[in-house]
């Protein structure tokens, strides 16, 4: 749960307090850890007639930069599961929010910079985050440093005649301590990074004059990171969704995706030394729709097609997998 109050009737334009909280559990073990714990304290303000944004706090900078959801409330969730090239990154997210300050400056209605300073995840993976910090409170974790953002974008909304378009690339610098996946016996090294370009274009509008939002749009996202001190090294996406397809259901949407997660070869490389089976990438392909049942209530239902579903070694007996997913998201 998430809950935001409004400044505006204390006399601070834009100005908000928002604090959130969350319980997770898990029936399947390497789901986890539990946790139950903040999600976001944050403070947001605007200057300059909006020209300047500033949000400080407990952040989750998955929501903030890169884009990881289009299309509104229920939107389409870019990168998917593969997000992990994120994370690794350092950058913060739902269940591990780090003390971060944001600001982005709006050159225009159109085209922006945000940066960020933020405390990085531990160069260890989400599961070590959560599980040394699991109530999200702390400073910091073992060999976590600071994690640098930088993001560039263009984005207009949908009008009359005029399709949306976002266009953004970012890069993030973390001087934590990784281990070195090339030479693992040696130092840990504290210079990883990540980059990444996305695209997302209206390509029809289905209701010009009444909701120009409305119609059928495309994407895609490329990123890297670099092998030696990244297990995932380059994700692929490619994306097809439509809002409002349907007259008679304005508000509902539809999406497909292909991804494809390739894996660091010196990661492949030691464990094809060790003996294991390994594969050099993972492939994924789904299709989700999302209803607008009821004012603030959404209720999502998704098929996932999965080719090689663990990450690089993996049995004779593993296969393929097919996922299907029921959520429910509420706001009020």
């Amino acid at each position: 749960m998430i809950v935001t109050y409004d400044l505006d009737r204390f006399g601070i334009p834009d100005g908000q307090i928002i604090v959130g909280a969350e319980q997770q559990f898990w029936t399947w073990k390497p789901g986890g850890p539990d946790r139950v714990g903040i999600n976001t304290i944050a403070y947001y303000q605007t200057f300059f007639d909006r020209k300047l944004e500033l949000k400080l706090g407990y952040l989750r900078n998955q929501n903030e930069f890169a884009g990881t959801v289009v299309g509104g409330n229920a939107g389409v969730n870019v990168f998917g599961p593969s997000s992990n090239i994120l994370y690794q990154a350092g950058m913060s997210n739902n269940p591990a929010p780090t003390p971060a300050l944001n600001l982005k400056f709006n050159f225009d209605d159109r085209l922006y910079n945000k940066v960020s300073i933020q405390r990085s995840l531990s160069p260890d993976g989400q599961f070590a985050q959560i599980t040394e910090n699991p109530v999200g409170l702390n400073w910091s974790t073992p060999n976590a440093g600071i994690l640098l953002l930088d993001e560039i974008g263009y984005k207009n909304k949908a009008a009359p005649g005029v399709p949306e378009t976002w266009l953004r690339a970012g890069a993030g610098f973390n001087n934590s301590s990784y281990t070195n996946l090339q030479y693992p016996n040696q130092p840990r090294a504290n210079a990883n990074s990540v980059y990444y370009v996305a695209v997302d274009r209206q390509l029809w509008q289905s209701d010009i004059q009444g909701s120009a939002s409305r119609g059928i749009y495309g994407g895609f996202s490329v990123m890297y990171a670099p092998p030696d001190l990244n297990k995932v090294s380059q994700y692929f996406e490619l994306r097809l969704y439509a809002k409002g397809l349907f007259d008679s259901r304005p508000s509902d949407q539809i999406a497909i995706v292909a991804t494809n997660t390739a894996w660091s070869n010196f990661a492949v490389d030691a464990a094809l030394a060790k003996g294991h089976l390994v594969h050099r990438d993972s492939t994924v392909f789904s299709g989700t729709y999302t209803a607008h049942l009821a004012p603030g209530i959404y209720t999502s239902v998704g098929l996932t097609y999965i080719n090689n579903p663990t990450s690089i070694t993996y049995t004779r007996q593993t296969g393929h997998a097919l996922n299907l997913l029921v959520s429910t998201s509420i706001f009020f």
